[in-house]
């Protein structure tokens, strides 16, 4: 029997055409965004961003799929810059 696939802990969101564009863009001019767990035992995450080797973290934590909305919110913004 086939094991099924594990749900993720951040939840599930599917980025748009825009957004995947973006976050390739970003990558491409060495920005990167990423979720960072704020502890092991909580499910909430920090938006971390590190731009040409600094690194900033969001101020703010968010939950499930918001973290993922958050993510590429970052994403357009610094592509749409």
């Amino acid at each position: 029997m086939p094991k099924l696939k594990k749900e993720s802990i951040m939840g599930r969101y599917y980025a748009s055409n825009d957004e995947i564009n973006a976050a390739m863009w970003c990558v491409k001019n060495n920005i990167k965004v990423s979720p960072l767990k704020k502890s092991y035992t909580e499910d909430v995450w920090y938006i971390e961003i590190t731009i040409n080797g600094k690194t900033h973290k969001s101020p703010g934590a968010y939950g499930k799929v918001v973290v993922w909305e958050k993510m590429y919110e970052f994403y357009l913004y610094y592509y749409n810059k």
